[in-house]
This record gives structure tokens, sequence and C-alpha cells, in this order.
């Protein structure tokens, strides 16, 4: 692989004997990770489930290394939004942030939905996350992603950094940076990156992610805690970025991030500047972490985890202001209606019908009409369309589900060819299978988790699968 050579000059200096180690994981294969979506699955159920050759990754509890030839792209598994394919370092920063059930949680830089599907899966469902994502058309992946984990509790949005701080000042109990940057840790994953890899590139990207990140600290609730994170080594981008905020928002501190074997401290020395010589900076820049490849299974990134000081508490619950009261409409009932085979546990506040279309939002995402004027994708999960006097399910709402919370189910077994032809679009024949109802809407499942919906006619299987998601022969 010809890698920059101004690259390659800094890498050396930086890392002195461990260069030559570094160096040769270039000439190795790349890792391949998937971590499991504890929304849907719980990690000891998946592993008994899972066709695949999985070796646990070290800083993640739910991480797992696989085969190239396993292609958990193509298994039913993957569309039943049992997994999220994701370098394994990556997975590292979602691990970090402590989130808890019931958190208000910001992933700033969001697109594809790595770290928000990961940061979702904590939320259990309670909560908010508002996942942002500033490109239009990654916008819409992200979406597509957080919908077939089955998120609900989610408010996509599709605007810039300081527009969302205007709206949300002080806001957030936990924050997520993972900023733009050169890149440089991905290098061996995708050579289009040192292609397009330079000095000036490095030097962009620091200051983009200056900006992004003061105004991701203005958004932290006091005592919040803010994680960011790059795929680069450069120290500009990296303990630059870092020194930088502390600088500009003296009321964060890092916190120490728990340690494994494969991870490398910050070093403020490789900033060459006069404040590196500073012994205070050197300490607090050592509480970042860094993964170097030849450290790890994995490709490069780096870490940092702040706290908003003066965690005064608020004059009210945090967790508790505002609600959700929809407002009804002659189109509930038929909403409702559909809702009698659905035994989820789902607040009914949060149903709202708007235009025909039907929506559970966050119960926080419309308290006080929060994020009005947002350019934004989705709030909440779509439920469907009411047409003609019916309710018509979408995607989204059977990804949202489990298999038990509706009355009539078609389970294929992982191995039944049926499963792919139903995710390739076709008409299935089922007639060899009892179900608890003759016709109608039924959820399609494989080994008991939903794929999508279909509508029983005469022993055959409608096809009800979105078909922009369609399994590709």
């Amino acid at each position: 692989m010809e890698l920059p050579q101004e690259f390659l000059a800094r890498m050396k200096s930086m890392l002195g004997g461990e260069y030559e180690d570094f160096l040769r994981t270039y000439e190795e294969p790349r890792r391949f990770g998937l971590r499991v979506n504890t929304l849907k699955i719980s990690v000891e159920e998946f592993v008994k489930l899972a066709p695949f050759h999985l070796r646990r990754i070290p800083w993640t509890d739910n991480g797992f290394y696989y085969e190239k030839e396993d292609d958990p792209a193509r298994h039913p598994f993957y569309y039943a939004g049992l997994y999220y394919l994701q370098e394994p370092s990556a997975m590292l920063p979602a691990q970090v942030l402590p989130v808890l059930p019931g958190e208000r949680v910001l992933d700033l830089c969001a697109a594809p939905g790595g770290k928000a599907t990961a940061l979702a899966a904590k939320l259990q469902g309670k909560g908010l996350l508002v996942a942002n994502e500033i490109s239009a058309s990654r916008a819409k992946a992200l979406l597509k992603n957080l919908e077939v984990s089955g998120v609900t509790n989610s408010f996509v949005t599709n605007t810039t950094a300081n527009r969302l701080a205007e709206q949300f000042p002080d806001f957030f109990d936990k924050v997520l940076v993972d900023a733009p940057c050169s890149g440089e840790g991905m290098f061996r994953k995708d050579i289009a990156n040192a292609r397009a890899w330079s000095p000036d590139k490095v030097q962009s990207c620091a200051k983009i992610q200056r900006e992004i990140t003061r105004y991701a600290a203005d958004m932290l609730r006091p005592g919040g805690l803010l994680l960011y994170s790059t795929c680069t080594f450069a120290p500009e981008e990296d303990e630059g970025t870092v020194a930088y905020l502390l600088n500009q928002r003296p009321e964060l501190e890092l916190m120490e991030i728990p340690g494994c074997e494969a991870f490398s401290k910050g070093n403020a020395g490789y900033l060459n500047d006069k404040a590196a010589d500073e012994a205070a900076l050197q300490e607090e820049l050592s509480k970042c972490v860094r993964l170097f490849p030849h450290c790890c299974d994995g490709e490069g990134h780096f870490l940092a985890l702040f706290r908003k000081k003066d965690a005064r508490e608020d004059s009210e619950d945090i967790h508790k202001r505002g609600g959700v009261v929809c407002e009804r409409c002659e189109d509930a009932a038929v909403l409702q209606e559909f809702l009698k085979d659905v035994s989820a546990e789902w607040d009914p506040r949060r149903f709202e019908v708007r235009s025909g279309q039907a929506y559970y939002v966050p119960g926080t995402a419309a308290a006080g009409g929060l994020g009005a004027g947002l350019p934004f994708l989705r709030n909440g999960l779509y439920l469907g369309e009411i047409r003609r006097g019916r309710f018509e399910p979408s995607q989204s709402f059977a990804m949202a589900l489990k298999a038990e919370e509706y009355a009539s189910v078609v389970n294929f077994t992982q191995d039944d060819p049926r499963a792919r032809r139903y995710l390739s679009g076709e008409t299935v024949q089922i007639d060899d299978m009892a179900l608890k109802r003759p016709a109608g809407w039924q959820l399609v499942c494989v080994s008991g988790y939903p794929l999508g919906w279909g509508k029983l006619v005469n022993g055959m299987l409608k096809n009800k699968y979105h078909p922009g998601w369609r399994m590709q022969n």
C-alpha cells in the first residue's frame, strides 16, 4: 500500500521504535466486526443462534470479530437488525460513553449510524436520542439504520451544530461527537482516504472539529459527559482539539477512560508547541486514548471523555419536563383498531396522527415545541399510513416489534429459503404453516425476530417488505 510520505514521516516521529511494527500492519488483512443489537437480542442468545466464526472484541461488551467468509451482510439476521456491521475500533466510543435508560443523548455527527444505534441500545427505548447528520443523503442512511435496529425514541435531524446549539442549550446528559476527520486511521480499510490525504486536509479538519466541539459543549448540561472521537492519528485533530476545547470551555474537565492493554495514552508531546511542555497539560492529555493498529486488532482511533463541571441540580428534574399528549383526529380510531392486535407496552400518550401518517414520538421530543424549526427526517417511530379508512403498517413498525407482540406471525427458520425469497420481495407460499390467523396482516419473522409485514391470502403471503430494503441476488 502506497502511503503519503509526509504522513509516514510524522508517524515515524510519533512512534519511534514502534514505527516498523506500525508499518507492517498495512501489509496485513483488516479485521471485520459486528456489534450485537441488544435492543433485540441478548449477546448470549445471539452467540447460540448465529452461524458465524465469532471472537470477542476485548474493549466491547457486545462486539465480535468475524471471518470474511461468514458474509453476515447476506444473512437474514442482518435484515432482522440483530447486529450492526462495524469496524472493531469504531465500537469503542459508544462503549465508553456511559449512557443510561431515560437520559437525553445527542450523537452530533451520527451517519451512517453505528454509534447512534449503539447509544439507542443503551437507552432501551427510554429517554431521547437526537441523531444529527449535516449531509442529507447520509442522514437518510442514518434513519434506515435506526429503523432496522428497532429504535423508537430517536429524533433524526439534518442541520448544523450551531443551529442545534440554539435549540438545546445545557440540555443533554450525554453527547457523542465522532468528528469529521482526515481518516488516517482508516487508510488500511479504505485506500481512497490515503489518496485524499494532505497536511492541508488535516488543518481543515482540525478547524471544523474545534467549531463542532464548542457547540457540543454548550449543549451539555452541568454534570453531563461529552465523548470526542476521531479515526485519525493526527495530533492537530486529536490532542490539539482537546487542548483547544479545554482552553475555550474551562467548565470542561477530562475524565479517565477505563484501560485496556490495546490502548495508548494521549501525548501532549505530539503537538510540538510551547503549550505541550506544560506538565499539567501532559497529565490531562494522558487521559485520552489512542488505538494504533499494531497494538490492537482494529484500525486507528482516538477518544477523549469530558465532564461539564458544576453539577448543580436544576430547578426541575431534567428527565421529567414536558410530555406528549397526542391530538385526536378522525383517523385515530383506525390506528387504535390495528393496535388491538399489538401487545407491546407503549405509552398511549405518545401516539400521533398527522395528515394520515401515524407516529410514536419520544416522550420528551415534543415537549414545549422542542426542536421547532429544525430540519429533520423523523421524530420518533413511523408507524404507517391511514389510507381509505384502513391502516397500512410501516416497515419500521415491524422492526420495532417482538414476535410475541403481534397477533399472528409467520416464522421462518434461518435456513428456510423462503426467508431469503421474502427479503428479495417475492410472494411466498406458506400453506404448510399453522398460523393463528388464516388471513390478513402477518408479522414475518426469522427464528422469532421480525423482518417485516406480509398479507396472507389463500395460503399465499403477499410481500409487504420495503422495496428499498430488499436483498439483492
